[in-house]
């Protein structure tokens, strides 16, 4: 990986080793209006004159000096300051032409209030700029006074002592770069290299390892690993942000640099934070998978949605701000006007979004719950920013607005604490009075034996008389979570039931006629003959209790 990126470097430097170094002046014909003479008369023969003096092919600094205002500063060298605020130029990527500066001796800055000023570039070097003084324009006592201030701020870190060493290294001429170049190239190559290799081995060797020790080694693969492989890339940026201006590359060309790495810092912040969030969420989904609620899961999803949003919208404004060097207030300003047409036009989008904060404020569901909601029945998969999603009992998917939801009356049968079951057990007319309180209280022992019915509430009795039966109400609880495990507790309770009827000779009737006719001799009645003896019926359930509900005497 870093021998790919010092190709990379290296095929750079090549490509722009064609052009002159140091020159700032893209219209070299314009030198040939310099005579010997300083002149001072507007701010294009000032700008001439000061670069022209400071130009490898004819360095005379001592003539550049006399483009500077040094009244009012103190012990000042003026061929000094003349070649650091050529540094400071350089350093900055401020591309000057020549046809963009005014030839006039009475030239007036309309956007400084009609200033006898002028200035080079406001927003990279606003403290830099030539005024008229008498009938000469210079560099402003101002600006002459800040020069030895923002040639640190160019070349940080000492990097400033590396214009004068450099260059001590040789001039000679290879490929268009001077040997000093190449040495300085060479050496950024090498420290890039190194310091990405150092990196990486106190993070994949130093900080994984640990990791790993602690029981935290999936979480450093997965989670800090990326992050801290990004990071790696913007100290490169950062390492080549600081010794690049001290190479000296073309202005056009190094313009063009510095357009890129400005670019890349806010660009790898922006992929730092991104993952950064991943981080965040990992931990957050750690503490919901402690709780019961199943809502807070399907919260951090929605979380994590949101906060990588705001990092890429907010990374966005800053790599048109700081790296493109755009001015985004006209952009925040129509935002907020046009805002207002989109909140008009999204309003059903803008009433789902807050459906679905109340949502998760509120709780009236979490996900796996089984709800219902005038047509709507089913099972709550998802709850996302725009719609819940709700898998039906036919298999299907529905995608309701939280807008609806948050407004609907929903019933929440995940929420119950127990489950309802009511049924009514119908008998034939001819049961016998005692035989039907015998078959009671065996439903009674059926829910008492049963391990997920609610022992201190529920109601077995015969309460009706209908035109084709006697009714027996049959109404009990389970405690069960889930509706599967409410049909299965069904289905193990009705079985017994069949069991407990069969147990005692007692028959179900459905609606139909009987007619009855006299008994003969050689036939006899279809209607059932019951003992009258009672401890027959007794013995009967007694015997059921033992063999199925495993009852003692």
């Amino acid at each position: 990986m870093a021998a790919k990126k010092s190709f990379l470097l290296f095929t750079l430097f090549w490509l722009v080793s064609s052009f002159s170094f140091g020159q700032l002046l893209t219209e070299e014909e314009e030198y040939s209006e310099i005579t010997n003479e300083v002149n001072l008369t507007s701010p294009y023969h000032t700008t001439l004159t000061f670069f022209y003096n400071l130009e490898e092919s004819h360095f005379k600094p001592e003539e550049a000096a006399k483009t500077l205002n040094l009244k009012g500063v103190s012990n000042a060298n003026g061929a000094k300051l003349s070649s650091k605020l050529k540094q400071i130029f350089e350093g900055k990527g401020v591309i000057i032409r020549t046809n963009e500066i005014p030839n006039e001796q009475d030239f007036r800055d309309t956007t400084s209030n009609s200033n006898q000023i002028f200035y080079f570039d406001k927003k990279k070097l606003p403290g830099v700029f030539l005024e008229k003084i008498g009938a000469d324009w210079k560099f402003s006592s101002f600006t002459v006074g800040q020069i030895n201030s923002i040639h640190k701020e160019t070349y940080p870190y000492g990097t400033a002592k590396l214009l004068d060493l450099l260059p001590k290294i040789g001039n000679q001429e290879y490929l268009g770069l001077h040997l000093w170049q190449l040495v300085g190239f060479l050496i950024l190559i090498f420290i890039v290299f190194m310091s990405h290799q150092l990196f990486t081995f106190l993070v994949d060797k130093g900080l994984l390892y640990i990791l790993k020790r602690s029981g935290y080694g999936y979480i450093g693969e997965n989670y800090l690993l990326p992050v801290a492989r990004i990071t790696s890339f913007y100290l490169i940026v950062l390492l080549l942000a600081l010794f690049l201006p001290v190479l000296q590359l073309p202005t056009e060309i190094w313009a063009w640099i510095i357009v890129i790495i400005n670019t890349l810092k806010p660009f790898l912040i922006t992929v730092i934070f991104y993952k950064i969030v991943d981080i965040i969420t990992a931990y957050f989904s750690s503490l919901a998978e402690r709780t019961e609620s199943t809502l807070d899961d399907q919260l951090v999803p929605l979380v994590r949605k949101t906060l990588k949003a705001f990092v890429v919208v907010i990374g966005t404004l800053f790599i048109l701000k700081e790296g493109l060097d755009l001015d985004i207030i006209p952009f925040l300003t129509g935002l907020s006007i046009g805002g207002v047409a989109v909140a008009l036009a999204a309003q059903d989008t803008i009433k789902n979004f807050f459906g679905s904060i109340m949502i998760f404020l509120d709780r009236p569901f979490q996900v796996g719950d089984w709800i219902t909601s005038g047509d709507l029945d089913g099972t709550v998969e998802e709850v996302g920013f725009r719609s819940t999603r709700v898998r039906t009992f036919r298999n299907s998917v529905m995608y309701i607005p939280n807008g609806k939801v948050a407004d609907a009356t929903i019933d929440n049968h995940g929420l119950r604490y127990y489950r309802r079951f009511y049924s009514t057990l119908t008998i034939t007319y001819d049961t016998p009075p005692d035989l039907v309180d015998e078959f009671v209280n065996g439903l009674r022992e059926i829910v008492l034996s049963h391990p997920k019915t609610r022992k201190d509430v529920f109601h077995v009795y015969f309460n009706n008389l209908s035109s084709y039966s006697l009714d027996i109400m049959f109404y009990i609880f389970f405690e069960v979570p889930t509706w599967p495990e409410e049909l299965k507790c069904r289905h193990e309770i009705l079985i017994q039931i069949m069991k407990l009827a069969d147990s005692l000779e007692v028959r179900f009737a459905f609606p139909t006629q009987t007619v009855h006719m006299e008994t003969f001799p050689e036939k006899k009645s279809l209607s059932p003959e019951y003992d009258p003896d009672m401890k027959i019926y007794q013995a009967k359930l007694s015997e059921y209790l033992k063999t199925e509900l495993k009852k003692k005497d």
